[in-house]
């Protein structure tokens, strides 16, 4: 993205909010990928003397039924409905768990410039806890929220009339980055003016682009901020 047309679509001076997603936005969502997509059918289909790709298929068919709701990332949920634990399978993995490029410098120049910096994530407050242990970015927040805690899934609107209750954002200042274009959408529509997609969620996909929002695809390109 380049300056010129980032600070039409963003200028950094009129923010004083910036929310962030965590899997695909800060993180590498390869670890969800991986976790969802091969290691539990895998373990499923061992459980459930079945192959993988039976496994495969029937866990997909699960994913869609809960997709966009509190479900859809609630691992005690899972836990129970596949009959794995799964934060202890989580665990097993939380060395894939990695950091986009370039992020841990985007977040201290947040801080240098006297940001104020939310997590807003749907994961599950267990693997929140995981990856802040991993990675060590929970430093870097003035809040950290859960869909969880919120009783909504971002996908909602009631999860951002919640969330600007609790932290007092003001949506006019406010600059949300996220993934999933569903979020992004509803952020939008609650009144959030700043909003980008997040491209190249993971780094073992395609890069992806978004059809109704300005993309970055790597956050050295928020750097440009730093050089006013």
């Amino acid at each position: 993205m380049q300056r010129a047309y980032l600070e039409r679509q963003v200028p950094f001076g009129d923010i004083r909010y910036v929310l962030l997603d965590m899997d695909g936005t800060l993180l590498d969502k390869y670890f969800d990928d991986y976790f969802w997509e091969h290691l539990l059918p895998e373990k499923y289909a061992e459980k459930n003397h079945i192959s993988f790709g039976k496994a495969k298929q029937e866990l997909l068919a699960k994913y869609r039924q809960h997709e966009g709701t509190l479900n859809w990332t609630d691992i005690d949920f899972w836990s129970r409905e596949v009959a794995i634990d799964i934060p202890a399978l989580k665990e097993q993995i939380h060395h894939l768990i990695e950091v986009h490029p370039n992020v841990e410098d985007f977040l201290s120049m947040l801080r240098r410039h006297r940001k104020k910096v939310f997590l807003l994530t749907n994961a599950h407050y267990k693997v929140l806890d995981i990856k802040l242990k991993k990675t060590a970015l929970g430093r870097y927040f003035d809040a950290a929220v859960t869909s969880f805690e919120v009783g909504y899934a971002k996908e909602n609107v009631k999860f951002w009339e919640k969330v600007q209750k609790q932290l007092g954002f003001e949506k006019e200042r406010s600059l949300f980055i996220d993934d999933t274009e569903a979020v992004l959408k509803t952020a939008k529509d609650f009144g959030i003016r700043y909003i980008l997609y997040k491209a190249y969620a993971s780094s073992k996909a395609e890069k992806g682009a978004s059809l109704h929002f300005p993309a970055i695809h790597d956050f050295k390109e928020l750097m440009l901020w730093d050089q006013k």
